[in-house]
C-alpha cells in the first residue's frame, strides 16, 4: 500500500479502538441499552479488509466488525446513538449496538444470527454477476459461526456459482468460551467448501490488506469466492459482561504482544512514514464531544414504537368479518 492508504488504515484502526473504549465507559456508567461487543486486538482484520475494497463493493459485517463500518463512512456518533437507544439513532432507538446498515454506503446490516450473512452476501454477489457489474461482496465469520448450516450453504452456493464473494474468517481464538479444537475436527481454513483459501497473520494489517486486495482481484477475474482466514485473537471477553476467565493469562499476554496497532506503526516507521502528530488526542476529543451529543439526544416517543414496522393497508375491517366479506 502507499503512504496515503497506510495513514488512513492506521487512523481507522485507532478510531475503532478508541470508539469501543468510549462505548465501554458508557456501558460501565449504565448508559447503554445492552452489552458492548469489542474487537480489541483484531482491528486489523475488519479495517484492512474493508479498506481493500472498491467504493461500489458491498459489505455485510458482523457485530465485532465496527472497524469495517467506520471505514465505509459510519460516524462514531451514530454508533453512540445506537447503543444509547436514542430516537435519532439509525434505527430510531428500536435496536442497539451496530445492528444497522445503509445501502448508500454499501453496508448490509449485521445480524445476530451467525452465518446468516454468508448466503445473503452470496445473493448480493449473484446480483453483481447477473448485471455484469465489476463489484465484490464481502462478509465476515468467526470460527464458531462457521459451524452453522447457513455458513456451509452460503459458501457452497457461492462456490458452485463462482460468485464474487469474499468471506473473511476471523480465527479469533474462542467461540464465546469454546476453543476451536472443542468444536471442529479440521482446521478453520479447511471449511472453505472449495473456495480459494488464503491464510494470513490477522494482526499484520499490511499483510491483511495485501491479501484482501488479492482476493478482490480474484473475484473480479471470475475465479469465484475466496475464504480469507485471518489468524487473530480477541483480547477482551465475548462482551463486556464476560470476564474471560476461561482464557489462560499467558495466552492473553502472548497475543497482547502482537497488538495490531503498534505492529502497524512499527511497519509504517520501517517505510519512513509517521502517523499524524497528536492523532489520538484529536480522535479522543472528537469522540468525547460525539458521546456528549448522543447522551443529550432525545429518547424515542412510545407512541412511535410501531412506526416503520408494518405496512399501511388502510383501515381494518370490522371485528368478526372476514377479509373478503363485502362491506
Amino acid at each position: 500500500m502507499d503512504q496515503s492508504a497506510a495513514l488512513r488504515l492506521h487512523e481507522a484502526m485507532l478510531l475503532t479502538r478508541l470508539t469501543e473504549e468510549r462505548l465501554v465507559k458508557l456501558f460501565r456508567q449504565g448508559h447503554t441499552m445492552g452489552s458492548v461487543y469489542r474487537s480489541l486486538g483484531q482491528e486489523a482484520t475488519a479495517c484492512a479488509t474493508a479498506m481493500a475494497l472498491g467504493p461500489e463493493d458491498v459489505i455485510g459485517p458482523m457485530i465485532r466488525d465496527l472497524g469495517a463500518m467506520l471505514v465505509r463512512g459510519v460516524q462514531p456518533e451514530e454508533v453512540f446513538l445506537q447503543y444509547l437507544g436514542r430516537a435519532t439513532s439509525p434505527t430510531g432507538g428500536r435496536d442497539h449496538n451496530n445492528h444497522f446498515g445503509g445501502l448508500a454506503r454499501g453496508i448490509v446490516a449485521p445480524s445476530s444470527m451467525l452465518g446468516a450473512l454468508v448466503p445473503v452476501m452470496a445473493g448480493v454477489a449473484l446480483s453483481f454477476r447477473q448485471r455484469k457489474e465489476p463489484r465484490v461482496a464481502m462478509t465476515w465469520i468467526g470460527d464458531g459461526g462457521s459451524s452453522t448450516g447457513a455458513f456451509y450453504e452460503g459458501m457452497n452456493f457461492a462456490v458452485v456459482q463462482r460468485l464474487p464473494l469474499i468471506v473473511v474468517g476471523e480465527a479469533n481464538g474462542f467461540a464465546f468460551s469454546t476453543p476451536p479444537e472443542r468444536q471442529m475436527g479440521v482446521p478453520f481454513a479447511a471449511r472453505a467448501q472449495g473456495a480459494s483459501t488464503l491464510v494470513v497473520d490477522g494482526n499484520d494489517a499490511a499483510e491483511v490488506y495485501a491479501a484482501a486486495r488479492t482476493a478482490r482481484q480474484r473475484c473480479l477475474d471470475g475465479q469465484g469466492p475466496v475464504f480469507l482466514v485471518c489468524e487473530t485473537f480477541r483480547l477482551a471477553g465475548h462482551a463486556e459482561h464476560d470476564d474471560q476467565r476461561y482464557v489462560d493469562p499467558a495466552l492473553l499476554e502472548a497475543w497482547r504482544r502482537k497488538d495490531p496497532i503498534p505492529r502497524f506503526e512499527a511497519w509504517m516507521s520501517g517505510q519512513g512514514w509517521s502517523p499524524e502528530p497528536g492523532l489520538a488526542a484529536r480522535l479522543e476529543g472528537a469522540l468525547s464531544a460525539a458521546a456528549d451529543r448522543a447522551l443529550a439526544a432525545p429518547w424515542p416517543e412510545p407512541r412511535e414504537l410501531a412506526a416503520g414496522l408494518f405496512a399501511s393497508c388502510g383501515p381494518l375491517p370490522p371485528h368478526g368479518s372476514r377479509p373478503h366479506d363485502p362491506q
